[in-house]
């Protein structure tokens, strides 16, 4: 019996699922949309806020990791049993976030123990509340310069980085602060 993603080792992980960057895809929206549909469908509309396309794949124009991630804003009363049980029915993988407990619940697909199947999809599930998210997106929507900046920065780390997820996200982390700065001044 093969072991599940969430017991294999960051080292493990990174050579199944190395780092690549795509040029934009005009499809990620539409892939956004239609993966919106089914979730809301299984999640019920009742239980939902919101559903935002974020990550770079729903900033138009910028290279990225051909992933789509969403964020699933729910209610407070939402029962996250049920919710867990609807969501993996739909072909989503729940991932245990050990250092950041629920509300913050993730959920993945495309991903097996033998590397990508089909399009790779992050659904990140929170309360209802601003996130730095969809503040980071939405800067970089706006202001070209900061996206061409995160462009390369994305290239340059996917050089260092290629078989290291963690490495990579972490190395990111001092340009996204500085954008959420720069967003919030604005």
């Amino acid at each position: 019996m093969s072991k599940s993603l969430d017991e294999m080792p960051f080292e493990e992980l990174g050579r199944l699922f190395p780092i690549i960057i795509s040029e934009y895809n005009a499809n990620w929206p539409k892939l956004f949309e239609a993966e919106k549909k089914k979730i809301i469908k299984a999640a019920g509309k009742e239980n939902i806020f919101a559903v935002h396309h974020i990550g770079s794949t729903s900033v138009e124009g910028l290279k990225a990791k051909p992933t789509i991630d969403m964020m699933l804003v729910i209610k407070d009363d939402a029962d996250l049993n049920s919710f867990k049980t609807n969501v993996t029915n739909i072909g989503y993988e729940y991932s245990l976030q050990k250092n950041d407990p629920p509300p913050h619940i993730t959920f993945y697909k495309g991903y097996t123990y033998t590397g990508f199947n089909g399009q790779a999809y992050h659904l990140h599930i929170r309360y209802n509340e601003v996130f730095d998210e969809i503040v980071f997106r939405d800067y970089l929507r706006k202001n070209e310069s900061a996206r061409r900046e995160y462009e390369d920065l994305k290239i340059q780390l996917q050089k260092q980085y290629e078989f290291d997820r963690e490495g990579y996200t972490q190395s990111k982390s001092v340009f996204v602060n500085d954008i959420l700065r720069r967003a919030k001044n604005d």
